[in-house]
């Protein structure tokens, strides 16, 4: 038999842990989407992943997925907060663009998207703790902006993400975005990594975030 590679093995583990997870929610786990965060995770840890069977990849900075995308057979979201001076760059470059939070960044991504001819599948980033620390559109702000947003991109406007208090039980937060969500029609609720991906399965992700139970221990980031 075969070796396998660590990542492809970690893989096994979490699409298990995945399965185990959706069941217990009565849920399939086919309506889950696994995105292999490989932020500070060089080329070949996502050339890796990619034959172990993963396609979609998440970066947080523009500069440092340019390093590693396109791909053949790779999809990009941006996942990390955005700067307006990197919005062209990341409409070229990504598929998605998950972490839509004010309104100056919707008028980059406009006029990028006008420039280049083309526009990534866009998600809302909601802040849905309150977290001064944290990106995202505060809560009491969120409804608008979802608005704003899908009036702006239309269909483009595809659902919602958030990453909860690392302290206590997440999920009356991922309970919080799934409502929002529903109340605004939008299908996709990305919310869950590594360490609590079951509990926002049970509240409802379609895609989860997963970084270091794939890919192991991050890498030193590049400098700036």
């Amino acid at each position: 038999m075969a070796d396998i590679s660590p990542i492809a093995r970690n893989l096994e583990i979490i699409r298990a842990q995945i399965a185990q997870a959706a069941c217990a929610a009565g849920r399939d786990p086919a309506g889950i989407t696994l995105i292999a965060v490989s932020k500070t995770h060089p080329r070949a840890a996502v050339e890796a992943a990619l034959a172990a069977g993963l396609h979609l990849f998440g970066e947080n900075r523009v500069q440092e997925a340019a390093e590693k995308f396109p791909l053949p057979g790779a999809k990009l979201h941006i996942i990390g907060g955005l700067q307006t001076n990197k919005a062209e760059q990341a409409v070229r470059l990504a598929d998605a663009i998950d972490s839509l939070d004010r309104p100056r960044l919707l008028d980059a991504i406009d006029a990028a998207a006008q420039k280049a001819g083309r526009l990534p599948e866009l998600l809302v980033q909601v802040n849905i703790g309150d977290e001064a620390q944290k990106s995202g559109i505060p809560t009491a702000e969120a409804d608008g902006f979802i608005r704003a947003a899908r009036a702006r991109f239309g269909d483009a406007l595809k659902g919602l993400m958030c990453i909860p208090p690392a302290d206590g039980d997440p999920t009356a937060y991922f309970q919080r975005l799934a409502a929002m969500a529903d109340a605004h029609g939008l299908a996709v609720r990305s919310m869950g990594m590594s360490g609590d991906y079951a509990a926002a399965i049970a509240a409802g992700a379609t895609h989860i975030r997963i970084g270091t139970a794939l890919f192991g221990r991050r890498e030193t980031p590049p400098a700036n």
